[in-house]
């Protein structure tokens, strides 16, 4: 099963998702981001290219032809997800768990303050641990630059 690590209290989800993925890049790690959300993923996908003005991510869409090269993929659906191979890591963007979690070492949760946020990720958590998954949690430092204030998710 997975090690599944929801990181809660994240003023605004996305940015912190960001930072998320620029950490796994610098450690050498490939990462694909699941979310059915279209809006969403477009919003996230504009962010990596400007929530750091000193750095790039080499990120792709599945199904690009650059997504062979890229460090993070973004997957949109549950059926290109399904069909992708495993690099280990996902972070999940999407209200829903990601369909055949268990093939993932780890899964990355952020969680807002947002309430909506809050309460697809407790949906999230108890479906995680009745498939028998290792959760856990971490809240974020309130001193975190993506901590704090809860105005967005």
């Amino acid at each position: 099963m997975s090690r599944v690590d929801f990181a809660y209290g994240a003023a605004h989800r996305l940015r912190m998702a960001c930072r998320t993925a620029a950490r796994h890049v610098g450690a050498g790690r490939r990462l694909l981001v699941y979310c059915t959300d279209e809006r969403r993923l477009r919003r996230f996908d504009a962010l990596l290219w400007e929530f750091e003005p000193a750095s790039f991510i080499p990120h792709a869409l599945a199904g690009d032809p650059l997504a062979g090269q890229a460090d993070v993929i973004l997957v949109a659906d549950a059926e290109t997800l399904a069909g992708m191979p495993s690099p280990g890591w996902l972070l999940n963007l999407d209200l829903d768990c990601p369909p055949r979690a268990e093939r993932f070492e780890r899964i990355l949760e952020i969680v807002s303050g947002h309430e909506a946020d809050v309460q697809a990720a407790r949906r999230r958590w108890t479906l995680y641990q009745q498939a028998g998954h290792d959760v856990r949690g971490h809240r974020l430092p309130a001193d975190h630059p993506a901590a704090g204030n809860h105005r967005g998710a």
